[in-house]
């Protein structure tokens, strides 16, 4: 990586590196090395950055919101780590921009791909945990993530796992449990839209789109929601 290069990262990620090889490494995507374009992939550090992205998303919902239950953290946790908000930080920082790819995956889009992307984001956070400990990666996560997330959804972010919510409030009214479904898909590989279809105990269906089968699932839901708090459906 050139000097100016890096530069440009560390800027991006408000992080100065000792180790530059850390910040290579975490941006290597394994295509990249079967090109023989980087020397190591990012897939160990994509698997530290997982937890270590958990330990901070947890201890930082624990002493912001006290008085929330096990659940609500839980169901907080699970929003603010999953793929399409780390995808959605990772495009705010401009990650595709500096990641190494093969010459497959450039040719595919592979800088716009929300996995890939997802999984930069939290290699380059165990880049910077091991470069610069625990309160430079919490520093990190802070303004890359959280600082957003919870700026556009404060209280709400515990009420943000549409599917679980549904689940319950179908579990607690005695219906069977909703069943998803995909009903079209849309778009190139690397840049798809799925559209899915809920069915809730034949009483109504409802459909959702996303990036992912997730994302879709999860929109599915929250208008299934909405539909049951319109009609009040008991199933009685």
């Amino acid at each position: 990586m050139s000097e100016r290069k890096l530069e440009q990262v560390e800027q991006t990620l408000g992080h100065r590196f000792s180790d530059v090889a850390l910040a290579e490494r975490a941006l290597s995507h394994r295509s990249a090395v079967a090109d023989s374009t980087a020397e190591a992939d990012n897939e160990q550090l994509e698997y530290l950055g997982d937890a270590v992205l958990g330990l901070i998303v947890s201890d930082y919902l624990v002493h912001t919101f006290p008085h929330w239950s096990e659940g609500q953290l839980s169901k907080s946790r699970a929003r603010l780590v999953n793929a399409g908000s780390l995808c959605a930080a990772a495009r705010r920082l401009g990650l595709g921009e500096h990641m190494r790819l093969g010459r497959g995956e450039e040719k595919t889009g592979g800088r716009q791909k929300p996995a890939l992307l997802a999984d930069t984001f939290e290699a380059v956070l165990a880049a910077i945990y091991l470069d610069g400990g625990l309160e430079a990666a919490r520093g990190f996560v802070d303004r890359a993530l959280l600082q957003t997330a919870v700026e556009a959804e404060g209280q709400r972010l515990e009420l943000s796992d549409h599917k679980s919510a549904l689940q319950e409030l179908l579990q607690a009214r005695g219906l069977p449990a909703a069943h998803y479904r995909v009903v079209r898909e849309t778009g190139p590989d690397h840049r798809k839209t799925f559209w899915i279809e809920v069915n809730v105990a034949d009483l109504l269906t409802a459909s959702g789109s996303g990036s992912n089968k997730k994302e879709a699932e999860q929109s599915a839901a929250e208008r299934a929601l909405e539909q049951l708090g319109e009609t009040g459906a008991t199933g009685k």
